[in-house]
């Protein structure tokens, strides 16, 4: 890989890890649901206007859009309001790499490979060494449940993207958009009430729309874009080790930006976390073909 295509990697990840604070500051001013509906909302206007619809079915894109919207960002939004930080949620958001490959076995039939298992275990050890943690002011059982929820329609959607095969996943995600705003006003009405949205809106600085801003522009279409951007050209063993770097980001901006505590218990987990998505994705490398045995030569009689 070129180094201006490691360097792009690099800026993707930092920007998928910084935004857990992002996040953070934007729902010190809006209520999680219309701050979610904002960020898609943003997302499809007005590019839905200027980018042709993706040739998959509206079901498609209507699925995605709900599982990645109100399913992934409403409930992690929702969780990170008050009952998990930035670091934490970073972190246990990965959980989508193991429910992608659950959701593999039982729909395709696909078979893990036996150092899938011990990632795997690492990887549950990781979490359940969080889990222990609960009462230690960074998590509660409500926001660990939220954001493995999240992770578990993160990799719902993720099959449903990959059921509709090779896109333009910029205009799958800009059409897309529009369905998980309409899925999430419709949630942020019944949920928060239309009073106190209207009410966030009116006193919502520019600090606050700058949060949505970058959730839109920044996290959704400059990281999305450019990510499958480097996987058309790249194999995805390439390029997909730099997502490792994503809790590593959200953890180390948390605790600079907002001294969120980094105590062993946390690294450790952090570790075990690391370990396991590290395993797997050296464990998802194609495998070689096997050598052709070398020709005899002809005898020359």
């Amino acid at each position: 890989m070129p180094l201006s295509h490691l360097l792009l990697a690099l800026a993707v990840v930092f920007v998928w890890g910084t935004n857990f604070v992002v996040i953070k500051w934007g729902l010190a001013e809006l209520p999680p649901y219309l701050f979610a509906t904002l960020r898609f909302a943003l997302s499809a206007f007005p590019l839905v206007f200027f980018i042709a619809r993706p040739a998959v079915p509206w079901r498609t894109l209507a699925a995605f859009g709900v599982l990645l919207g109100a399913g992934q960002f409403g409930l992690l939004f929702h969780a990170m309001q008050a009952d998990i930080s930035p670091g934490l949620a970073s972190l246990v958001i990965q959980a989508q790499v193991f429910f992608t490959i659950g959701l593999a076995m039982a729909l395709r039939s696909e078979r893990p490979r036996a150092v899938q298992a011990v990632a795997l275990a690492l990887a549950v050890a990781g979490m359940a060494w969080i889990g222990a943690h609960t009462d230690s002011g960074a998590l509660s059982v409500t926001g660990l449940a939220l954001v493995l929820c999240a992770a578990f329609a993160w990799a719902l959607a993720n099959t449903v993207a990959r059921s509709a095969g090779r896109v333009d996943m910029l205009a799958f995600m800009v059409w897309s958009s529009l369905f998980a705003t309409a899925a999430l006003a419709a949630i942020s009405v019944v949920v928060e009430g239309p009073q106190r949205g209207l009410a966030a809106v009116a006193a919502t600085s520019w600090a606050g729309w700058g949060a949505v801003a970058w959730q839109a522009l920044g996290n959704t279409l400059f990281g999305y874009g450019a990510w499958n951007w480097l996987l058309a050209r790249h194999p995805a063993a390439t390029v997909a080790p730099a997502a490792l770097l994503v809790p590593v980001f959200g953890l180390g901006a948390s605790a600079l930006l907002l001294g969120e505590a980094l105590p062993g218990w946390k690294l450790g987990a952090t570790a075990l976390v690391i370990a396991g998505l590290a395993l797997n994705t050296l464990a998802s490398r194609p495998r070689p073909a096997p050598a052709r045995p070398a020709l005899a030569p002809e005898d020359p009689r």
